[in-house]
């Protein structure tokens, strides 16, 4: 995400273009290739293209206030308050901050202990638990083939598999 740039973003047509990585190496910040060497496109939720506008708009204001000490350059999604690329070792660091917060706030249903690449992980277990087919997750994460999702994600398969007599007995009547 850290590469994502404006012109990858479609929010009316909500999906978002994956062309690269960003990292930063020895202090600078480098941008290479995705895993794969490909990009890949994918489909957002009205909550995400929400939250993706108000973004551009925070960045624009930002933009605004700063002036000529704006530091953007590369039109990214993410950047600082002065315009620079994230560093990735920020997000990763502002992660068990911000579930910390949630949790002193709420009390009642709080957030187990994540790293932020945990997210990833999250999103795939939940979309095959929901019967995502395996090949539409697996374009999602940016797998090659799907042959790897369901060695990564075999647990959630398995559960799956689980209910699986369940529905057919529903869906002929015997449930």
């Amino acid at each position: 995400m850290l590469h994502l740039r404006w012109t990858d973003v479609d929010l009316e047509g909500r999906q978002i273009t994956i062309h690269g990585s960003a990292s930063f190496i020895d202090g600078k910040h480098v941008e290479g290739t995705t895993k794969s060497g490909r990009k890949r496109v994918v489909s957002l939720d009205a909550r995400t293209v929400q939250v993706f506008r108000a973004q551009r708009s925070q960045q624009a204001a930002d933009k605004l206030q700063l002036g000529p000490e704006w530091r953007g350059v590369g039109d990214y999604v993410f950047t600082t308050g002065w315009g620079e690329p994230v560093h990735p070792d920020t997000l990763s660091s502002l992660f068990p901050i911000l579930i910390k917060r949630y949790n002193q706030t709420n009390t009642g249903t709080p957030l187990p202990h994540a790293r932020l690449h945990d997210l990833r992980h999250i999103h795939a277990t939940i979309l095959l638990l929901a019967g995502v087919p395996v090949h539409v997750v697996a374009a999602r994460l940016g797998h090659a083939d799907p042959s790897i999702t369901l060695r990564v994600y075999a647990h959630a398969i398995r559960a799956a598999e689980a209910s699986a007599a369940d529905v057919f007995a529903e869906a002929i009547g015997e449930g």
